[in-house]
């Protein structure tokens, strides 16, 4: 039996209501009954009132459309279960008490559904209530529907949404009914499903296989109209509305080019919102093909098979007046609040901005310094290069061995970029630039990592490079890759090496420092923290994420950074 997250499994269609009730100020429960109403019942006083409802499970329908503009009452029933006349006939009478002028019941096309309301409809009748009943069939599954007709699903969720902006804007219960059967018979659903659905404590209600789909199937786990193999999003989008929409079909919807539609795209409870999105698409999309006007399109969960992944359409052809009424405001809390407008692929986009004027770089032309540069640059590519089997195999143990790939890639990078024109010889503009190449082309976090550093380094050398000046700048460096990187020395990353030369450094600030004999303590420095990391703990980036926490190596990173600074410094 599948896994549920429920208390029990006889209280929860009650647990959920109350959860519901619970959460939202504006619903109120009916003392004995699984009905919700909604708390403002004397603003229904000379208006019609609208009643819905059914079996649980389909949340967030039926409780979830409770509000001003929307339902006025919902009863609820056990898991895929009708609810009984007497909870049906208690909420009759509680909004007739509260002065309703007539009431509607809008009721899924389902045996025991028609049953239940029915007859107590006939009950409050009797006792002198004007209740009417409009029962929605709007599944387009099956091309013979039997004597039962077509069953009712997500589609009556527009009706509950044309029936209450009618009810506020205060038309009579006859105009109400007389407009809704009218929406309902211009309207058609159709479901798609990947997967079956389970009521808590049973098994599911059918077996699919890893590669099918089952096209036409009920909000109740009842089978559809035929099995497929599983097809990519757009493809199952267009068969669903070729079925819909095809003539021979005896609960097929006549689209014709022209017409306006309200799409609604129905999450069946288990689909991710990912897929729903690449599914809406594909539907606004061929919709447009067929050269239909798509006046509004609702995606989201409307009315779900507890987990079913599938997915169900609806359409709604629509003129000004339904429109307007679907546009109407309403409080009820699983009404999607979007902006009216139309729906199409054709949106315009947002011209891509203009890359901001980029300081003129100061264009030495190529002097002693640029060759140096080169020079520089050119030992720290090749010994990048020679250690990309090291680096790969160090990353091996804790990460995904793919880092002198990175750094590799970041070498390679360097050298197109030297040949393609000569490097800045100012260490602002110098350093600015690789951080482009790398941003550009290293990927990975290091890529990231080296590029905060570079930009921060090259910031603080702006307009002044002595050597306190780099020292300043590897401390500025370093500050911005700890603000969004989140390691800190001893974490067993790339900053142990940085760490350690920049401490070293921080002596070329003292006056009468030698500056060659600085950088050199910096690299033994750095190299000596990054055979250090190798007994330390990873307390951030991928390895952190290991569970033996003690990796045995040195750290790839840290190797890295030491090897470079061990080049530039050579």
């Amino acid at each position: 039996v599948p896994k549920k997250l429920v208390t029990t499994v006889s209280g929860c269609a009650d647990d959920a209501v109350a959860g519901l009730v619970a959460c939202n100020p504006g619903l109120r429960l009916l003392q004995g009954h699984r009905v919700v109403l909604r708390d403002d019942l004397p603003a229904i006083r000379g208006r019609v009132a609208l009643l819905s409802g059914g079996g649980s499970g389909h949340e967030p329908a039926h409780a979830g459309y409770i509000g001003k503009g929307m339902l006025t009452g919902v009863v609820a029933g056990a898991v895929f279960a009708s609810p009984s006349v007497g909870s049906v006939l208690a909420a009759i009478r509680a909004v007739a008490q509260a002065g309703a002028a007539g009431i509607l019941l809008i009721v899924k096309n389902y045996t025991g559904d028609r049953l239940n309301f029915g007859m107590a409809l006939e009950r409050a009748r009797a006792e002198g209530a004007d209740v009417r009943m409009v029962v929605v069939g709007d599944d387009c599954a099956f091309a013979t529907p039997g004597k039962a007709g077509r069953r009712g699903i997500c589609g009556t969720v527009l009706i509950h949404k044309v029936a209450g902006a009618l009810a506020e804007a205060g038309a009579s219960l006859d105009e109400i009914v007389e407009k809704v059967t009218a929406a309902a018979k211009a309207m058609g659903t159709l479901g798609l499903s990947l997967s079956p659905c389970s009521i808590p404590g049973s098994k599911p209600s059918f077996q699919l296989a890893e590669d099918e789909m089952e096209l036409g199937l009920g909000i109740h786990g009842e089978a559809g109209v035929r099995r497929m193999k599983v097809l990519p999003a757009d493809k199952a989008v267009e068969t669903m509305l070729e079925h819909m929409t095809d003539p021979s079909n005896a609960s097929h919807l006549s689209l014709t080019p022209g017409s306006s539609v309200v799409l609604v795209v129905n999450n069946l409870g288990g689909l991710s919102c990912l897929e729903l999105g690449i599914v809406a698409g594909a539907a606004v999309c061929s919709l447009e093909s067929r050269g239909i006007r798509i006046a509004r399109a609702l995606v989201g969960s409307f009315m779900t098979a507890l987990e079913m992944a599938g997915v169900s359409l609806t359409l709604m052809l629509v003129d000004e007046e339904l429109v307007g009424l679907i546009d109407a405001k309403t409080t009820a809390m699983a009404w999607p609040n979007i902006p009216a407008g139309p729906a199409t692929t054709r949106r315009e986009e947002v011209p891509a901005p203009t890359e901001g004027p980029r300081k003129l770089q100061d264009e030495t032309g190529i002097g002693p310094g640029t060759a140096r540069v080169e020079r520089v640059l050119e030992r720290v590519c090749s010994t990048l290069l020679d250690m990309q089997d090291k680096l790969n195999e160090l990353d091996r143990g804790a990460g995904d061995g793919d880092c002198g790939h990175t750094h590799a890639r970041a070498a390679q990078a360097i050298r197109e970029w030297m040949r393609s024109r000569p490097p800045p010889a100012a260490p602002a503009q110098l350093l600015s630039a690789l951080a482009d190449v790398l941003l550009e082309q290293m990927g990975g976090s290091s890529g990231v990592l080296y590029g905060l550093f570079l930009t921060a380094a090259a910031r603080s050398l702006q307009g002044c490079s002595d050597s306190p000046a780099w020292a300043d700048a590897m401390d500025a460096g370093i500050e911005a890759m700890q603000r969004y990187g989140g390691a800190a020395p001893g974490d067993r990353t790339m900053l142990d090496s940085l760490c350690a030369a920049a401490q070293a450094l921080h002596s070329l600030r003292s006056p009468g420092a030698d500056p060659l004999q600085v950088l050199a303590t910096a690299v033994q420095s750095a190299a000596a923290a990054a055979e250090a990391t190798r007994h330390m703990e990873a307390g951030a980036g991928r390895a952190s994420y290991i569970r033996s926490s003690r990796l045995e190596q040195p750290d790839p990173g840290a190797v890295a950074v030491a090897a470079v600074l061990g080049a530039v410094l050579e």
